[in-house]
């Protein structure tokens, strides 16, 4: 459908466009300016990934609003709930949590989420990325490349960067012997919040994140055995 470099910029539009609704939508509720996702500039990949695989995936299906819908539900519900799971793993830490919404998975995924990533789907297929592409399309394509390769440079080093603060993240909480999870999390940001400004934009991104470690005391006496 497009070029490698058309790719890449359409990833960033739209991890930039979910970037600011998260930015908009935590301000509606806190009335303060955060910068949401974990990587430092203005954009969330999981909402680019998202929208790429609406596009790749289900462009064929723009004759059929109801099943184009109940696919983009599909496909970013598996996206939203595999993150989730990874990052868990990765990083032995929840960063989103929906157990106190009604009719989720395992506080991975929600059916508000689910019913707002149709609507989104459709949004981007029937509106956003007509006009979108049209605009990339009136831009020279020496202009495009240049563009993609900045953007690139500049994604690839935030993303090592924030990489590292998240890998601290894990290292502070592993450091930390408390027994309960709350404890954990309550240990682990504040350590984080004054060591750096990095780790404070990390703790402000995600106020609700919560540790998972093992109990401690388990350990030592699995070890003892």
């Amino acid at each position: 459908m497009y070029d490698l470099k058309t790719w890449f910029l359409l990833f960033m539009i739209y991890s930039f466009i979910g970037w600011f609704i998260e930015v908009i939508d935590i301000f509606l509720i806190t009335k303060k300016w955060i910068n949401r996702g974990f990587l430092l500039g203005p954009y969330c990949p999981i909402y680019g990934y998202g929208s790429l695989f609406i596009i790749y995936f289900l462009h064929s299906y723009t004759d059929n609003p109801l099943v184009l819908f109940i696919m983009t539900v599909v496909i970013c519900s598996i996206l939203e709930y595999g993150t989730s799971y990874v990052m868990e793993k990765i990083f032995k830490a929840r960063w989103w949590d929906y157990s106190n919404s009604k009719f989720n998975i395992n506080g991975r995924i929600c059916l508000v989420n689910m019913i707002l990533f149709g609507i989104g789907g459709c949004l981007i297929l029937y509106i956003a990325n007509p006009f979108i592409t049209h605009i990339l399309s009136l831009i020279p394509g020496q202009l495009l490349t240049i563009m993609a390769i900045v953007l690139f440079v500049i994604f690839l080093t935030d993303n090592l960067v924030s990489f590292k603060v998240i890998l601290n993240f894990k290292k502070v909480a592993t450091n930390i012997r408390k027994d309960s999870t709350e404890e954990i999390s309550k240990k682990v940001k504040a350590v984080l919040s004054s060591s750096s400004f990095l780790g404070k934009r990390l703790m402000n991104a995600f106020p609700d994140v919560k540790a998972i470690l093992k109990n401690y005391n388990e350990k030592r006496k699995k070890k003892r055995k």
